[in-house]
């Protein structure tokens, strides 16, 4: 796999961490008077970023506040999921197998991810998985961020891409169209965090386990 380039989505793909964001926006809400979600529910608030996560966390417990008690919440999401980043959060089963065998075999790996830069850094380092990575991109890394095909691009140019199949690993619409924006297929995960089931989001393939993603790219490659 010399010259085969892998580019993963973090939250709902390689790593499960829906319940810190869980636990951030529950913090924040009770900070705004609200009630508290259940943390199913945040599963389908996650995937476009840790803003719509709250908006949304907002909407269903009574609206959104005016603009500057939103801000002022944000802030106070930041501040607790920073002080929480990791410690729920945890790689689903596989996924470091998975990692190895590529490593192990010459494939160029890659993180892009919408979440901020500063949060996916320090998630992986918490969770000893920097170490796989050639690069790592957040929504805040470049001018523009997934769908935008130069999310993705803008990722396999760190990662030293020179040509040769890439492919994007995800689980939300996001990924996919940014895969597709970019001319690389998409291989989307069936356990992440998306409203839409990512069978009818139009994928170039599925996986129900990361035990399927090795010998599922060695075919294709």
């Amino acid at each position: 796999m010399q010259d085969i380039s892998i580019i993963f989505d973090l939250d709902g793909t390689l790593v499960d961490t829906a319940p810190d964001i869980h636990r951030a926006l529950n913090h924040s809400l009770i900070h705004a008077g609200r009630e508290t979600v259940d943390l199913d529910i945040v599963r389908d608030m996650i995937g476009l970023g840790a803003r719509m996560t709250l908006e949304k966390g907002l909407t269903v417990t009574g609206g959104m506040p005016d603009a500057g008690t939103f801000e002022a919440l944000v802030a106070v999401f930041f501040a607790h999921y920073e002080e929480h980043l990791s410690d729920n959060s945890k790689p689903y089963e596989g996924v470091i197998d998975a990692l190895e065998t590529f490593q192990a075999e010459g494939a160029a790996l890659g993180v892009c991810t919408n979440k901020s830069i500063h949060f996916a850094k320090a998630l992986l380092a918490d969770l000893d998985m920097s170490r796989y990575f050639k690069a790592m991109t957040g929504g805040d890394s470049f001018k523009v961020k997934k769908p935008d095909a130069g999310h993705i691009t803008g990722t396999l140019d760190l990662m030293g891409h020179k040509g040769g199949k890439a492919f994007m690993i995800g689980d939300s619409i996001n990924d996919i169209k940014a895969a597709h924006n970019a001319g690389i297929p998409c291989i989307a995960v069936s356990f992440g965090y998306t409203e839409i089931h990512v069978r009818d989001l139009g994928p170039d393939h599925i996986i129900d386990h990361f035990d399927e993603l090795v010998p599922l790219i060695q075919k294709l490659v």
